[in-house]
């Protein structure tokens, strides 16, 4: 994992170099991208829910050229403490505990975009894992899209998510931001089997079900051209019995089954 960190580091800075050194006489070329930062009362992830009774602080920068685009995210974990998805590396004290980096390229047809990707997540928290994924989003009321992911490395598995979006303007550039997904998970791996009360262990059939969804809520709020300011409201839920599912006060499913969890927070992204 360690060389594949430094691959990916050289084809970042080599992405960088070359795109800053093209030409800007064509504006249309010309590269385009976002900094940020989201600040939550909680990271959760695919309803998983990996940090407890701490904020989190979530830096990214995304750099975009000709349908291509790199992004790097990462997660700052204000307090570590364990949950039932979650080990600590630092637990009870401040750790930036994961960065990831994707690689995409998204082709437009009309109101159809289809977009292909790889995902390398650098976790400290757990092993580290890579994913590739194809997305296909179609530009009308609602912004149907459908995400497809694949672990490739470490938790062999797909997860399909459906989701969709609609922003409405409430006062000049102001907008009210709604979005809702869902997801469903297949686990291909033995790390994915259930747990048995005959065996007292985790021997079950491959865990595999609706997973995930998320109920979304916010506003962006313009403070420049350029700066934007987007609080927001989550309720993430288990679509099924298997994703909440405990057996004998063990989670059914490996990873940790699924509560009713609300998170808040507020997203502040400069443009260019």
């Amino acid at each position: 994992m360690k060389g594949l960190r430094f691959l990916l580091v050289v084809l970042m800075v080599v992405f960088l170099s070359s795109s800053f050194a093209l030409s800007e006489e064509v504006k249309e070329d010309k590269i385009t991208g976002s900094v940020g930062a989201g600040f939550y009362s909680r990271y959760i992830f695919r309803g998983y829910e990996l940090s407890s009774g701490s904020a989190v602080i979530q830096p990214s920068i995304t750099l975009s050229y000709k349908g291509f685009s790199i992004n790097y995210w990462g997660n700052i974990d204000t307090n570590e403490r364990k949950t039932q998805s979650f080990i600590p590396d630092r637990e009870g004290r401040k750790s930036f505990n994961e960065s990831d980096l994707t690689l995409s390229y998204t082709y437009t047809i009309d109101k159809l975009s289809l977009t292909a990707g790889y995902i390398y997540y650098g976790t400290k928290y757990t092993d580290e894992t890579e994913e590739v994924f194809l997305s296909a989003s179609y530009d009308i009321l609602t912004k149907p899209t459908l995400t497809i992911y694949r672990d490739i490395t470490t938790y062999p598995g797909t997860y399909l998510n459906l989701s969709f979006s609609h922003s409405f303007e409430i006062y000049k550039d102001m907008t009210l931001d709604l979005a809702a997904s869902f997801g469903y998970f297949k686990g291909d791996d033995n790390y994915w089997r259930t747990y048995e009360s005959s065996t007292g262990s985790y021997t079950g059939k491959k865990y595999s079900g609706f997973h995930d969804g998320k109920l979304q809520a916010g506003f962006t709020i313009p403070v420049t051209k350029n700066l934007t300011i987007q609080p927001v409201v989550q309720y993430w839920f288990p679509l099924s019995s298997k994703a909440k599912r405990i057996v004998d006060g063990n989670s059914y499913n490996p990873n940790g089954h699924l509560d009713d969890t609300w998170v808040a927070g507020v997203n502040i992204t400069f443009s260019f």
